[in-house]
């Protein structure tokens, strides 16, 4: 085991230096003229207090949860011994703490980085796009490295301290089950910080436009707006540190799930079953920082994102040829008949998970890009007003859930598949392929979360440009920029969603395991989910029903906080003299904190209905309806997901394909139906849709914390 542990914490080691040499890189970056860095600091201060403020909320939340889930488990435990619950408990209940402090932790980091990279990106703007872009991209990378590299920190350090060191076969298989708690700690903050941040983020951009664009007719990004300072932070608290959180969380959540499965292949493969996730994010980790590395944009005038794209082909082919040798090394030994493990199509299963995180990105897209049939659509659309717009964008969303499903599906049952072929008759060896597979779609995390990071950094350094008044040939290059980090962020979102279908799998079969070791059934025997039975019915159609409601309240939550700036804004234009002229200044602060205020009042209930319902569900109606609630969640979430995210960005890029000229460009009837169809769609895709990735694997990592409280369903 040691040399293993010394992989993963020399990989930890190297990610840690090579973030310290990406900021210095980064500060060592001119910050622009005197109005740059005003602007600059504008954003940064209204960042962080929204940021300090909202952890506040949602540290106070986290402690009451802590006390909960310390309580929960040591009532749940008793019948083992006072001694045995207090100290199961006590476990869940710190790795808990550790999981939310360490999600916490890493999206600061990524909004730190984001608001100190963002004016760097637009002032190196000025020496060409190549140099906009490597700040841009690195100042991702360091958020990229940090999340993954604290998430396997975490994970590693508390398997080690619950007993991974010990040498007790006994100890070393209980340690994941005790974990457990860190990838709900994880889930719990990364829930909110997405669903603050995207109601923040949302709401500053529809008052933004809805008052600015359409009302006042000024450009976006335009200094007379007093919602555009609020518009760039939401960029920062929507898309860095919500998005780091959900990352965060899925990287830990997929470890701790793949741990547990590996406890039942533990006569095969003994502690290296339950070690070979961590390996893999260890690969991971150093494959994305080769990747990112071969990013350069030598030729200026070719599109940035076939740079972004080579570092992306790069940090796959690496993780390709590394991860077969950890297969075969980790995961060959003989099976209880004396015959040899083929790990051959265990690497199968990982090439299944990498090629359908490259599907994802196709399809997304497909259903998101100018240049495709879905977009041009819904703009044509817009020749014919809002209606229209709007009905051809829900029928894109709708279509667009088809496909991802289809590959999904197709996905998980070859994955299966090649593990029941590897490890024949080993009852859980299916399920330990779909492992691999997630393991192998999540392997190129770190540099996937650059890319998005990247996207809210140039986005800003357009803003930047825009309000200190660059020459035009700068706006050209961050223009350039922006339009590609708008096409990352869109691509993102759906390897996040295919990455969390594929992790709340595993994480339902880790609660099944669960769930069998608490009744004293053998770890590879199987326990049916009966939908017959009138509570598992019902465990399941809640589960469906809190997807809905969830991102009902996401929505109006959007809504509400809008209305708080739309109103300001106005007040502004109609009280302050002199602002459409140029000749006063807007009051920049006070829409950021009336933007902070609603965001954070209003992401309260939406989440607190997300953590109170799986719980009430499997103490009342017991563990299989909790299992049932679980999987018609998981399956709902994934699909509305898809809607919400493929339909929003593709009205906002409808939008933007006639604004680049087309039926009329910009100030055109199609345009203004474009805005408003933008609009509709912007807390679909940055609010509820990447909400639900994490609420999908929240319900997972819950109800494996609470599930020794869940009553025994009745046979």
């Amino acid at each position: 085991m040691g040399s293993y542990l010394a992989l993963i914490y020399g990989v930890i080691i190297i990610a840690a230096l090579v973030i310290i040499g990406l900021i210095k890189f980064i500060f060592a970056q001119d910050k622009g003229d005197e109005k740059m860095q005003q602007i600059s600091d504008a954003i940064k201060e209204g960042a962080m207090a929204f940021l300090n403020r909202q952890y506040k909320t949602i540290a106070f939340l986290a402690l009451i949860v802590a006390v909960i889930i310390i309580v929960a488990n040591y009532y749940g435990h008793l019948s083992e011994g006072t001694s045995t619950a207090l100290s199961f408990a006590w476990h869940v209940g710190l790795a808990f703490i550790t999981g939310a402090f360490c999600s916490a932790l890493s999206g600061y980091i990524g909004m730190y980085m984001a608001v100190n990279s963002n004016v760097r990106a637009a002032a190196g703007a000025k020496s060409g796009l190549n140099r906009a872009l490597q700040i841009a991209l690195k100042g991702g990378a360091v958020t990229g490295l940090a999340v993954t590299a604290l998430s396997l920190f975490g994970v590693a350090t508390l398997f080690l301290a619950y007993g991974g060191l010990s040498g007790q076969d006994e100890l070393i298989k209980e340690a994941p089950s005790l974990i457990v708690g860190f990838g709900f700690g994880a889930s719990f903050v990364a829930l909110f910080a997405q669903l603050g941040g995207g109601i923040y983020t949302k709401a500053a951009d529809v008052g933004a436009d809805l008052v600015g664009k359409v009302e006042a007719g000024i450009p976006e990004d335009d200094p007379r707006n007093p919602a555009v300072i609020a518009d760039l932070v939401g960029d920062n608290v929507g898309d860095c540190a919500g998005r780091g959180a959900d990352l965060f969380e899925s990287t830990a959540a997929e470890n701790i799930g793949a741990m547990i499965l590996g406890v039942g292949l533990y006569p095969v493969f003994g502690w290296k079953g339950i070690l070979f996730p961590l390996v893999a994010r260890a690969i991971g980790i150093i494959a994305s920082i080769i990747g990112i590395f071969f990013v350069n944009a030598k030729d200026e005038s070719k599109d940035p994102m076939i740079a972004l794209n080579k570092g992306y082909f790069v940090t796959t082919i690496v993780n390709l040829i590394a991860l077969f040798f950890a297969v075969k090394i980790m995961l060959s030994g003989h099976l209880p008949d004396g015959s040899e493990v083929n790990y051959w199509l265990l690497y199968g299963a990982v090439v299944t998970g990498v090629v359908l995180s490259y599907i994802f990105v196709f399809l997304t897209d497909y259903y998101t890009s100018v240049n495709k049939r879905p977009v041009q659509e819904i703009a044509k659309a817009s020749t014919t007003g809002a209606a229209t717009n709007i009905i051809t964008g829900i029928s894109v969303g709708m279509e667009s859930t088809a496909l991802p499903v289809i590959f999904i599906s197709a996905a998980i049952f070859i994955a299966y598949k090649l593990g029941e072929l590897a490890l024949p008759h080993i009852g859980t060896s299916g399920l330990y392929g779909t492992a691999i597979a997630t393991m192998g779609m999540l392997s190129t995390t770190a540099y996937i979360l650059a890319m998005d990071t990247f996207g809210p950094i140039t986005d800003n350094a357009g803003g930047i440009t825009e309000m200190s008044g660059a020459p035009e040939s700068v706006r050209h290059v961050t223009d350039r920029l922006d339009a590609c980090g708008n096409t990352t962020k869109a691509l993102t979102k759906g390897y996040a969603v295919g990455s969390a279908a594929l992790a709340t799998f595993l994480l339902f079969s880790a609660y099944l395991d669960e769930v069998k070791k608490i009744l004293g059934k053998p770890i590879d025997s199987w326990f049916a989910v009966d939908i017959g039975k009138p509570e598992v019915f019902i465990g399941a159609f809640i589960g469906a029903m809190i997807v809905y409601l969830f991102s009902s309240t996401a929505i109006r939550a959007v809504g509400k906080a809008a209305q708080y700036v739309i109103l300001e804004v106005r007040r502004q234009f109609r009280e302050i003299p002199g602002i459409m002229e140029g000749t006063a200044k807007p009051d920049y602060a006070k829409t950021v904190d009336i933007v902070t205020k609603g965001a954070l009042k209003e992401m309260v209930i939406p989440g607190l209905i997300v953590v109170v319902t799986p719980i009430l569900v499997g103490v009342i109606l017991g563990k299989e309806a909790a299992a049932a609630f679980l999987m018609i969640g998981t399956i709902s979430g994934v699909i509305l997901a898809l809607f919400l995210n493929n339909g929003g960005g593709a009205w906002d890029n409808a939008k933007k394909f006639i604004e680049l000229g087309n039926y009329g460009g910009k100030k055109s009837e199609a345009h203004k139906a474009g805005v408003v169809g933008d609009t509709v769609g912007d807390p679909f895709k940055d609010t509820a849709g990447p909400s639900l990735h994490v609420l999908i694997k929240l319900i997972s990592t819950i109800t494996l914390v609470f599930v020794a409280l869940f009553r025994s369903s009745r046979s």
